[in-house]
Order: structure tokens, then sequence, then C-alpha cells
């Protein structure tokens, strides 16, 4: 019964994508052509799936809020102006609540896409658009709960969406400014100076430091690592944990040794503008676990480890 279930609605689905045409595309049009947001409404089961494609619009670049269709009877139909888009849901069209709304929807001046199982309805005749969503069986086996209309209903409204975003050129920057507490927000909207290690914090010795002194910054810091900086404060090199283990491995006699004679030059570095996540990125191909940050004239400014990275939670 429930792979049966499933098939229906998949078959529902497929119907409803090949009517996809022209009331399709001016639905689209409308909706990039509006100048303020787009309302959803719709009663019972529609107005979950109402609900729910409006939060997907807002979260995908397109304004837009649901409208509970008998609240709007009371009061909230001031919420509407007439510069709105609204897209009202019904498998019925008939819906009693809904349609007495519609005409004060329409002398206010905006659009009515309508979202209807039933082209011939009252909610398809008040509408400007008619987006058909007739499904010829429901997924349950009395065919009278809201199951495959509901179904594509969702759909179709995921749908519109995409399809707004895609004609916006929204991108996932864009995405993840509606979004700053998720994990998706965190790691689009973290920039390197966010999280990077600034002033007295960042490992640094000039060229002329004895070995010894080298060392003791790495230990001082914590970063497994130091940068090598000249007299105004350029970046000239880096040195690791590891280049001390490689070194020895090769002999080196390294206390009679400076910083500029031990260091690795022309290290791997980011600038503070750049998001966090290309620091993630460069850290992982390249396997390394400390990036120093450079600004204008490839003076030193920070550094970044990847512990700063998960502390953030941008990995």
């Amino acid at each position: 019964m429930g792979r049966n279930a499933v098939q229906i609605e998949i078959e529902q689905l497929q119907a409803v994508r090949q009517r996809m045409g022209d009331a399709f595309t001016q639905a689209v049009q409308t909706i990039l052509n509006g100048q303020a947001r787009v309302v959803v409404t719709g009663m019972g089961k529609s107005g979950h799936i109402g609900r729910k494609i409006a939060a997907t619009l807002a979260s995908t670049g397109t304004p837009a809020f649901f409208l509970h269709p008998a609240e709007a009877s009371h009061g909230d139909l001031g919420m509407v102006t007439g510069a709105d888009v609204v897209l009202a849901i019904s498998n019925s069209g008939e819906s009693e609540e809904l349609v007495n709304i519609l005409p004060v929807i329409k002398r206010l001046g905006a659009r009515v896409i309508a979202m209807t199982g039933k082209t011939q309805s009252a909610l398809a005749r008040h509408a400007d658009i008619v987006l058909d969503t007739q499904v010829s069986q429901e997924a349950d086996p009395l065919n009278l709960a809201p199951t495959a209309s509901t179904t594509v209903q969702l759909a179709l409204g995921d749908a519109l969406a995409v399809a707004v975003l895609d004609a916006r050129g929204f991108r996932a920057e864009d995405f993840a400014r509606s979004h700053p507490g998720g994990s998706l927000g965190r790691r689009l909207l973290t920039h390197v100076r966010d999280v990077m290690r600034q002033g007295a914090d960042v490992p640094s010795v000039p060229e002329s430091a004895s070995f010894g002194e080298l060392m003791h910054e790495i230990s001082r810091k914590g970063l497994g690592a130091t940068a090598v900086v000249g007299a105004q404060g350029q970046l000239l090199g880096i040195y690791t944990d590891g280049d001390l283990r490689r070194n020895i491995e090769a002999g080196m006699d390294l206390r009679t040794l400076t910083a500029g004679q031990v260091m690795h030059a022309k290290p791997r570095t980011i600038e503070a503008d750049a998001l966090a996540t290309q620091a993630a990125q460069m850290m992982e191909q390249h396997r390394i676990t400390c990036l120093l940050v450079t600004g204008e004239a490839g003076a030193l400014v920070g550094a970044l480890h990847v512990g700063d990275l998960m502390r953030a939670k941008v990995i």
C-alpha cells in the first residue's frame, strides 16, 4: 500500500510536469515583475502547503508571507497592497473563506495567481493566471484524503521558487544572507578577518632572529609555526614544526643559523577579505594547518589556524 501511494504521487507529478507551459511562465514573470511581496493564501491542507511555499520563496530572494483566508476577512487583508502578487491555493477552487476575499484583493489591484485542480472553479475565474494542479487520483484507497493533490501543489510551488531564483541570478551567497544562523550562513558569510589572529597573537620574528628566538616564538604563540618578516613588516617566509623535523632528519646544525636562513620563502598566504571557506580549501588542498594573512605590499596582518576555523564552525 505504501509503495502504491508513492507510485500514484509520482504519476501525478509527471502529469503536472507535462501540463506546465505558458501559464507557468507568466506566473514566474509576474512574480519577477512584482513591486512588493508574494502573498500566499489557502485553507486547510492547502494552507499548510502555502506556508511552505511562502517560506521557500522568502529564503530564495522573493519577499513572501502566508495570509490565512479566515483571518484575512477579519482585518488581516490590511497586509495586502495593490503592488502585491497573491498566490491562492485550493484544490477544489471553491473554498469559501478563500473565495470570499478574492473580490477585495482584486479591487486592491493585486495580481492573483491561482493554483487549483479545478480550472473552471470560482478561484480560477477570479485569477489572472491559473496553474492547473489537477490530479486524477489521490494516493489513499478511498481517493478522498489530500495526498497526491498536496504533493503536486508543493512541487509546483518549489518549481516557481526555483525558476524565479534562477531568473534573478540568485547565488549561494544570497541564500546565506537569509540563513545567517545556519551552517551555510557561517560558511558563506564568514571572512578570514573575522576569525584570524591579529596583533600580538600573530607569531613573527625578524629574519635576523636566532634559531633559539625563532623556536621560542613558535612555542609561545602555539600555532606550530611563525612568520619571518623584513624590516618594513613585509612577509618573507615561514618556519613550521614540520620544517624543524625535516631539518633534524637532514642532520642540519640549526643552533648557529638565523630565521632568514632556515625559513621557507614565499609561503602560502591569503587575504583578510577572502572567505574563510577559501582558507579551509587551501589548507585541505595543500595539507597545511596554518595560513599567514597578508595585506597591502605583502605586509603580514594576521595568521589563521585550522583550529580557528573549527571554533567558528566554518568546517
